[in-house]
């Protein structure tokens, strides 16, 4: 017992330490209609989070409250389903239309809560019609949970990035209420919503430790890295008991890996998606999903497209990740309003008197 009461404060203030560290950390959100250009040539009518693809990203500490209050914007109904989080003696939360919740009418909203009780590169989407909504209308983001006690190879990452992989039906693209359909063709493929080349390269300097956040949104992913290894650490948010090397990682859709890379080899790297018709625009390469891994100290050739181009340095959120908690909107993946024709105006004839 004495050695009980000897130990009691340093119990009580761990447990208090843990209470202050969680927060409660509130959000508003909207679901709004927009045309979104995935790439040259090709724009796709959405419903974007927040008016854009990915939707925004939401950064928060295992432990921490979670509140959104998602408004929905847009003539059809929607939700946000969690996907990853457990949702402990919490299930009316897991957006679920007709079995946790009914789903949000055009003009209501909802107000999700929950716990942040599992760690990791988790996602959230629209979970009425998913086929449709999250297969080919862009309704899907990230959340990222920090885990209270990273891993050692955690600790070790420098730069951190966020891949979110989907495909888009070009013939149905500019019509509401169509497409996601079982044997449905695919014919554009992208990362952050762009197909190359509207994909950003992302720089790195020698000696950076990259984690890429990998998330198969919208198909299925053989992600495929030139010049360097993969440490696999994560799958769908836990660590692996043996993380592992590789330069070819699958995902069905769904998934999510966490994938770390040491910067080691300066160059220009190609790093795709290694399904080939995933890297074609409507059949016509180079396109797709495909991105570029641009070193800061090498000399870039004149023909290079980006040389002397300041491109956007959160086009995969490393800049977002970087700055703590909260909800991170990113102009690059904002989608613009339609355009509404208005109607000729009929001329009043003329009386005869």
């Amino acid at each position: 017992m004495p050695q009980l009461s000897y130990m009691l404060p340093t119990i009580l203030l761990a447990f208090a330490a843990s209470i202050a560290q969680a927060e409660l950390r509130s959000f508003d959100m909207t679901i709004e209609e927009v045309d979104l250009e995935v790439a040259p040539g090709l724009t796709a009518k959405v419903w974007g989070y927040n008016g854009q693809v990915p939707g925004p990203l939401i950064h928060v500490r295992e432990g921490d409250e979670v509140e959104v209050n998602l408004f929905n914007n847009t003539t059809l109904s929607h939700t946000i389903h969690w996907h990853g989080q457990y949702m402990t003696n919490n299930w009316r939360n897991d957006g679920v239309p007709d079995i946790t919740q009914k789903a949000i009418e055009p003009g209501e909203s909802f107000t999700y809560k929950f716990i942040a009780e599992k760690p990791g590169s988790l996602w959230y989407h629209c979970h009425v019609n998913v086929p449709e909504h999250l297969g080919v209308r862009g309704m899907w983001g990230p959340i990222v949970v920090d885990p209270k006690k990273p891993t050692a190879l955690e600790k070790k990452v420098t730069k951190d990035a966020i891949l979110m992989f989907s495909g888009w039906n070009s013939e149905v693209a500019n019509t509401y209420g169509k497409g996601g359909h079982p044997g449905e063709v695919l014919d554009y493929f992208s990362i952050n919503g762009k197909s190359f080349p509207l994909t950003e390269p992302l720089r790195v300097k020698k000696g950076d430790v990259l984690r890429l956040r990998l998330y198969a949104a919208g198909n299925n992913v053989a992600f495929h890295t030139h010049g360097h290894d993969m440490l696999v650490t994560h799958k769908d948010g836990l660590p692996l008991p043996e993380p592992y090397h590789a330069d070819v990682v699958p995902l069905l859709q769904g998934e999510r890996l966490d994938v770390i890379i040491e910067m080691n080899n300066p160059g220009l790297w190609i790093n795709h998606d290694h399904i080939e018709h995933h890297v074609s625009n409507s059949g016509k390469a180079p396109g797709g999903a495909v991105l570029i891994i641009e070193y800061d100290e090498i000399e870039k050739p004149d023909w290079y497209v980006w040389k002397d181009k300041p491109g956007n340095p959160d086009f995969y959120l490393t800049e977002s990740l970087s700055k703590g908690y909260g909800l991170f909107n990113t102009e690059a993946f904002k989608g613009k309003a339609p355009v509404v024709e208005e109607k000729p105006r009929r001329r009043k004839k003329k009386s005869q008197n």
